[in-house]
């Protein structure tokens, strides 16, 4: 079993590399293709481990002593346990589909090589992530994710707004990774060791304190790569870079690393359970906090960015009531649905010439009924719809809240849920559906190529079956994680079910009501509740008057003031003294003889006159 391990690993960093020697040549086609058969390659291998796993259980594979410094001894090992091969399977299947459906989105772009040898470095650095069984290996791919998100959000770096949005995440990633380092550094300082099964056995002998402490740093990682409030500005930024890469950082790398992060440290979380309860209440708080930006946002990619930051949230919900398997089921499904909307999109977009506002869309349903079917399949599961996916994974975190007594945690959940339906459907009517606004713009759209529709079916097929998975994944991953039972009354748990479905379908039912009738008057864009969703609640807004514009203000000032005039300026000096001292002494080189003579003389006074008045001292 060994080898599909380094199968599962290597082949996309082979991908990369070797995808790398050709990157500033013009298309090669077959490197499009290799990069998919050998993202395949790993997702077959990771299949064939959760087999194993399944029958035999955890794998541990230490490959070479890799970090040996005093009492420090990390090895370069990997751990396929019930948690690790779940996100194997799920990022390399979801990758394999982004890497097909690629060839075609990239089809015309000048570095079409260069972006499969960055998409495919994405998914090694997050399976090096998923798969370490240390913290520091961990911490190698969060950071690789982290590289990988630059190169790809910035992938079209003439264009201003790109650089900037990669910067953006880039920097406010490197923010939180600074709280994740204090908690991996308190963990060895405490228990001498970064192995996740040492540092698990060990944690609970350490004083309450320290272990919050470790729950707090390590939670501040996972804030910035899944993108949790005040750290979420980045994420829908991020959407400048090319929709295949969009998709590959909501449903199956970078965002999910934090939620991964936490359900993995579980052991830790669970002996701090106040935490926990912190992390839920941020998590609900945010779920209503990016639906509500958005139910008016009319940028195509934007609103899918933000469902997944509110899907995010519930994902957060559950973890940090220690319901960790259901977060990893939500993780799961929410990861088959959120790439199909984000593909769908990318049909879209160039079907409308790269016009991402859906207000000057509609009627595209006539063009592209394969796409509007996909996306709205993809929608409903989303919005929660029974018998799709969404159902099964959203539905159990609300009754997690429930069943904690976490009231307020739960309404907030259940108005999410609303918002959740009434913005997806709100998309799918005024992209698809009503008055042809494209037609206005001398826009002709068409259908995506067959090959590229034919690669979505899968996700499609998977949004709306994944959900009756529930209980076999359930027993495979409680063999690690805590099993997790809600202890609802039946009549309970029926009431609450219907009332979430109810919103739901009321949320997707005053949508459709709306939009088929042109949506909301126009006079609502100038009401300040409008204002203050449109524009983030002004947070964005906020952290340039606040934070950027005053340390801008403090670099140009120790730039002019301390770097220029008084670094530069010692240095400078430095140089120059030295420079006019060489200057005078050429003199001293004149080749005159007559010259030589003198200064022999002048050398030979200060030696005798040394040696008359020096007496050292005894």
């Amino acid at each position: 079993m060994e080898k599909y391990v380094y199968i599962a690993l290597f082949a996309p960093l082979l991908s990369s590399l070797f995808v790398a020697l050709f990157a500033t040549r013009p298309k090669i086609l077959f490197m499009g293709i290799l990069a998919s058969l050998l993202i395949g390659a790993s997702m077959i291998s990771s299949f064939i481990l959760l087999f194993y796993v399944n029958a035999h259980g955890a794998l541990h594979v230490k490959m070479m002593d890799w970090i040996s410094a005093g009492n420090l001894e990390i090895p370069f090992g990997f751990v396929v346990d019930q948690v690790s091969v779940i996100m194997m399977v799920t990022v390399t299947f979801v990758s394999t589909i982004i890497h097909v459906y690629s060839i075609g989105y990239m089809d015309h772009d000048k570095s079409f090589n260069r972006f499969f040898s960055y998409l495919s470095a994405f998914v090694f650095s997050m399976l090096i992530l998923v798969m370490s069984d240390n913290f520091v290996g961990l911490f190698i791919g969060w950071e690789g994710v982290g590289l990988c998100s630059w190169l790809l959000i910035g992938f079209w770096y003439h264009k201003p707004s790109a650089a900037w949005a990669a910067n953006e995440a880039f920097i406010m990633n490197r923010i939180a990774d600074l709280g994740m380092l204090m908690g991996l550094f308190l963990i060895y300082w405490q228990i001498g060791s970064f192995q996740y099964d040492i540092v698990f056995a060990s944690i609970k002998f350490l004083d309450i304190s320290i272990v919050t402490t470790i729950g707090i740093f390590l939670f501040i990682g996972a804030m910035g790569k899944s993108a949790q409030f005040p750290l979420h500005t980045w994420l829908a930024d991020a959407m400048e870079g090319p929709t295949p890469v969009s998709a590959l950082i909501h449903a199956a790398t970078m965002v999910t690393a934090g939620v991964y992060l936490v359900i993995r440290c579980g052991d830790i979380y669970s002996l701090i359970p106040h935490i926990g309860f912190a992390i839920a209440s941020l998590g609900a708080f945010v779920a209503v906090f990016a639906a509500s930006m958005a139910l008016v946002n009319n940028d195509l990619k934007r609103i899918i960015a933000y469902s997944t930051l509110s899907q995010l949230g519930y994902m957060f919900v559950a973890a940090g009531l220690g319901a960790y398997w259901i977060a990893l089921f939500h993780l799961m499904t929410h990861a088959f649905f959120k790439s199909l909307l984000f593909l769908g999109a990318g049909n879209v977009m160039h079907a409308m010439h790269d016009e991402l506002n859906i207000k000057k869309m509609g009627g595209l349903y006539g063009s592209m009924k394969a796409t509007a079917i996909l996306m709205s399949v993809a929608s409903v599961a989303l919005a929660g719809i029974y018998p799709f996916a969404g159902f099964f994974s959203k539905d159990m975190i609300l009754e997690v809240a429930f069943n904690e007594g976490a009231y307020f945690l739960w309404f907030a959940l259940f108005i999410g849920a609303g918002m959740t339906a009434f913005y997806s459907f709100r998309l799918v009517m005024l992209v698809f559906f009503g008055e042809k606004e494209h037609t206005k713009y001398g826009i002709h759209p068409h259908e995506a190529q067959p090959f590229v529709i034919y690669a979505l079916m899968p996700l499609g097929l998977l949004a709306v079956i994944a959900g009756f998975f529930e209980h076999a994944f359930r027993g495979f991953v409680t063999k690690l994680l805590t099993n997790y039972d809600i202890q609802i009354a039946h009549g309970t748990e029926v009431l609450l079910i219907a009332a979430t479905l109810g919103i739901a379908i009321s949320g997707i039912s005053f949508a459709i009501y709306m939009y088929s009738r042109g949506g909301f008057s126009k006079t609502l864009e100038n009401r300040f509740c409008y204002k203050l969703l449109i524009n983030q609640y002004f947070i964005p807004k906020l952290y340039e008057l606040y934070i950027m514009k005053p340390f801008g203000a403090i670099s140009n000032f120790l730039w002019q003031k301390i770097d220029v005039k008084i670094i530069d300026f010692s240095v400078d000096m430095v140089a120059k003294i030295l420079y006019t001292s060489g200057e005078k002494s050429r003199k001293m080189q004149s080749g005159n003889l007559s010259d030589m003579l003198r200064w022999m003389v002048v050398g030979i006074v200060i030696l005798l006159a040394v040696a008359i008045f020096y007496r050292p001292i005894v």
